[in-house]
């Protein structure tokens, strides 16, 4: 499942629910979380399950749900709702452990049982720094887990949860505990063996900014973003799609050590590489989906 770039939509909102349908974001998400009043909470939900009904064939392993959190009273009558053909995935808000994310997985067993779907169809990312004791809990996410595709985080929620005035210092940079859990996120997703999928970008009119800060979490190792904007989404999956020339350098590295598949270390350009190189190289042309299924 590719997750370059995930948008979220309002659920209550019939005009964005349209726009999104021209989005080219890898994932929808239907928002009946933080995007939606309290007041208007089972509308979003009704939407959301109209709008999954309608789409399933056109926008199939496209259409994610953010539910409302496990412990709030209304996840249980979102997740009644959405489970419905056409669903790829819920993303769950204000995870505190792993233990969320497989409780969570029990309730879709029968809730996809019910609906006629297949077992497991449905795919799970947690926003998983949202609380101060997810915070404290990052290494429960220290295997594979079931249903996990992704792992996102979040500094917002975090900082009301601690009573921080602000997630940056002075200068702009994230404070301390915010890059904690953005390193954390990279972690967990990489013991895990899914995705990291890099927090929003809150400006978004500032297109150069949101790239450049694409560059920097692609570099540190995150495979996509979420976007709170339809005019975010093309920057953000140009940024996090490998380039002609990171593709012609990556094919380099995997036809030289399968000409040679009994070296551990040869040179291209007189730069020596090794295996994690080759690792890498392999990741890079599975992203552009130009890998042979052997060299995978």
């Amino acid at each position: 499942m590719k997750l370059r770039s995930m948008l979220f939509v309002p659920a209550d909102s019939e005009r964005k629910l349209d726009k999104a349908l021209g989005s080219p974001a890898d994932a929808l998400i239907l928002d009946l979380e933080d995007a939606v009043a309290s007041s208007r909470k089972i509308e979003a939900r009704n939407a959301a399950a109209s709008f999954i009904a309608t789409q399933a064939n056109s926008l199939q392993s496209r259409l994610f749900v953010r539910i409302n959190p496990l412990d709030s009273g209304m996840a249980m009558e979102d997740l009644a709702a959405v489970v419905v053909p056409g669903l790829a995935g819920i993303m769950l808000p204000k995870t505190n452990s792993a233990s969320d994310v497989i409780r969570l997985g029990y309730c879709l067993d029968a809730l996809e049982a019910r609906a006629g779907m297949v077992a497991g169809s449905v795919r799970i990312v947690p926003v998983a720094t949202e609380t101060a004791p997810a915070m404290l809990n990052m290494q429960s996410f220290a295997g594979p887990v079931s249903r996990l595709v992704g792992i996102t985080w979040g500094a917002e929620d975090l900082s009301a949860a601690i009573g921080a005035i602000s997630n940056r210092e002075e200068d702009g940079t994230l404070s301390p505990l915010y890059s904690l859990a953005n390193s954390m996120c990279l972690c967990a997703a990489a013991a895990t063996g899914t995705a990291a999928i890099d927090t929003l970008y809150a400006d978004f009119r500032d297109n150069a900014g949101l790239a450049a800060s694409c560059r920097i979490s692609r570099r540190r190792g995150f495979r996509g973003r979420i976007a709170i904007h339809p005019d975010q989404v093309v920057t953000i999956n140009e940024a996090f799609s490998p380039s002609e020339v990171e593709l012609v350098h990556a094919r380099r590295i995997v036809d030289a050590f399968a000409a040679q598949p009994d070296v551990g270390t040869l040179s291209i350009d007189g730069v020596m590489v090794d295996k994690p190189h080759l690792t890498q190289a392999l990741r890079t042309l599975g992203l552009s989906g130009s890998c042979k299924p052997t060299e995978q």
